[in-house]
């Protein structure tokens, strides 16, 4: 199965996509994808077998994000909390992941075609070192890809990400002397690991379930939330159709919200010289030092 699918439109389907297009499309969706486990005992088939239905609606589902416009997609993967799963079915999770960027390997060419840029967040250095290696050689492969980029959150919590954004400030602030001054809300939150990403405009949840699992909380302040009682390996492109929807009723309501944090975000970057020469420094090393990682994990 490719990471995009070659999904075939009817004619209702097709119209329905124009007219929504006619209005504002969220540049940014995060997927929470609940429901493989539940979908499996539904269908009375493996655990394992679920959750690769489930990448296989993620294929469908990026092909719809391709055609609607949308520039970036992060997925919830694989949580920190799933280590605490059977070691079945975290092993299983894991083969699933060694089959699927082997695949993601094999046709580069592919996503290079639709311009897709391959980013995981997390703390990947958790996970075994071949699948690392996997990882860390697709970031690479599709690092200069600009079209659509999916985030895939793997071996991820928003509590892990905000904790690894701290130490790599403090750890800078005392090889390099930083001022205390320049550490702020501005600068923990250009070290998170979606430091070159614009907020998710839409987080979309399956499986009915209404919480967000320690998913990407410093980022949503301002997103709209949209839940939906299907499965995820039973979305349909009308429930994403219903989603963005959802997002033109709801954004206007947060238009005002959102002015206001990016007036806070200037002040804040004013107050702190976020845009000075020494606090740059800094961020340009954190991206270099993130790469050189990538890098040796690639070679392992």
């Amino acid at each position: 199965m490719s990471w995009v699918s070659d999904y075939q439109y009817t004619c209702l389907q097709r119209i329905m996509f124009r007219a929504i297009q006619i209005n504002k499309i969220p540049q940014h969706i995060a997927f929470v994808m609940d429901g493989n486990r539940r979908f499996a005992r539904s269908q009375q088939i493996d655990k394992i077998e679920g959750h690769s239905r489930g990448f296989s609606k993620l294929a469908d589902v990026l092909r719809w994000c391709l055609d609607m416009g949308i520039r970036e997609v992060t997925t919830f993967a694989f949580s920190i909390e799933n280590f605490k799963r059977s070691n079945e079915e975290v092993e299983g999770l894991f083969n699933l992941a060694r089959e699927k960027f082997s695949k993601l390997l094999e046709e580069t060419n592919r996503l290079d075609e639709h311009g897709i840029r391959i980013r995981v967040i997390g703390n990947i250095e958790l996970l075994p070192a071949d699948l690392q290696r996997l990882i860390a050689t697709a970031m690479l492969r599709t690092e200069n890809n600009d079209k659509l980029f999916l985030n895939v959150a793997f071996a991820y919590t928003s509590r892990d990400e905000i904790t690894q954004a701290v130490e790599t400030v403090m750890k800078h602030y005392e090889d390099d002397g930083m001022p205390p001054t320049d550490i702020n809300e501005r600068l923990l939150e250009a070290c998170l690991y979606t430091r070159h990403s614009p907020p998710p405009d839409l987080v979309f949840r399956t499986s009915g379930e209404t919480r967000l699992s320690d998913f990407m909380m410093w980022q949503i302040k301002s997103s709209v939330l949209y839940f939906t009682n299907v499965l995820w390996p039973q979305i349909t492109i009308w429930n994403f159709m219903a989603g963005i929807v959802a997002y033109q009723r709801d954004r206007r309501h947060l238009e005002a919200y959102k002015r206001e944090n990016r007036l806070h975000s200037a002040q804040l970057d004013k107050s702190s010289d976020f845009y000075s020469l020494r606090v740059q420094r800094f961020l340009h090393k954190m991206d270099a030092n993130r790469r050189k990682l990538l890098v040796a994990l690639a070679s392992n």
